[in-house]
């Protein structure tokens, strides 16, 4: 009977060892592939190591370039039933960005992502170059938004004279139904973005200007704004 026992203990130390193994040489194209990241939007050119510290080579999420990234599973989130996949870039260049995208019990979202992004191709129409993120967290729960918080900054080019937008439009995420909205303005309050997007990426952005000023009024309509009583908007809508 101590020989059976001690035989069956060796056999479940080694399946045990034989687990923790594959899950350490796990490859990160395989993890992607089984959490379904590609349903999120999520892709890259090349994935390469294990899931545990790999990395991505051009990586996008719904067409928007993130770059060249390490990418490592969190083994802690795992006990509580959810997957957390980390992207980091630290280099101590101004394209540095970090976050994560987490997925459990029916909920699809990202967590604490900080860093910038090249949205202008995007977000055209409106003209924003980048938007900044200070832990943004987003969670979607059957196409419901749950949670969403985090800063945003959305920094505009100087293309139209007039406006106060050297600090660009700044606010907090925010839940509104089956959207995150981010709803934007500038140090003044005269210029207003608003963005609302779906957990399947598509969205609606508008861009206003309050002004009575018929010289700036005339460059907003050069640039494809639209006067709406005392306002100038601009809209569009797209997917990402």
């Amino acid at each position: 009977m101590i020989g059976w026992t001690r035989t069956t203990r060796v056999k479940i130390m080694l399946v045990i060892i034989l687990a923790i193994g594959m899950l350490i040489t796990w490859p990160l194209r395989a993890a992607f592939s089984i959490f379904e990241l590609k349903e999120m939007g999520v892709a890259a050119r090349s994935l390469r190591g294990p899931i545990w510290w790999g990395g991505a080579e051009e990586l996008q999420v719904r067409g928007v370039n993130i770059g060249t990234v390490d990418v490592f599973l969190n083994p802690v989130q795992l006990l509580i039933g959810r997957v957390r996949i980390d992207v980091a870039r630290r280099r101590g260049n101004a394209d540095d960005i970090a976050g994560a995208f987490t997925i459990g019990f029916g909920r699809r979202g990202i967590d604490d992502v900080t860093g910038a992004l090249a949205l202008a191709a995007p977000l055209a129409p409106l003209p924003v170059s980048r938007v900044e993120f200070e832990d943004l967290t987003v969670h979607f729960t059957g196409g419901l938004c749950t949670r969403a918080e985090g800063q945003v900054r959305a920094r505009v080019p100087a293309l139209i004279s007039g406006l106060a937008l050297s600090n660009g439009f700044s606010g907090q995420a925010r839940c509104a139904g089956d959207v995150v909205e981010l709803p934007l303005a500038s140090q003044s309050g005269q210029e207003q973005l608003n963005i609302r997007i779906k957990s399947d990426g598509s969205y609606e952005a508008a861009m206003r200007v309050r002004t009575s000023d018929p010289l700036l009024i005339a460059a907003l309509g050069a640039n494809g704004f639209r006067p709406v009583g005392d306002e100038q908007i601009l809209r569009t809508v797209g997917r990402l």
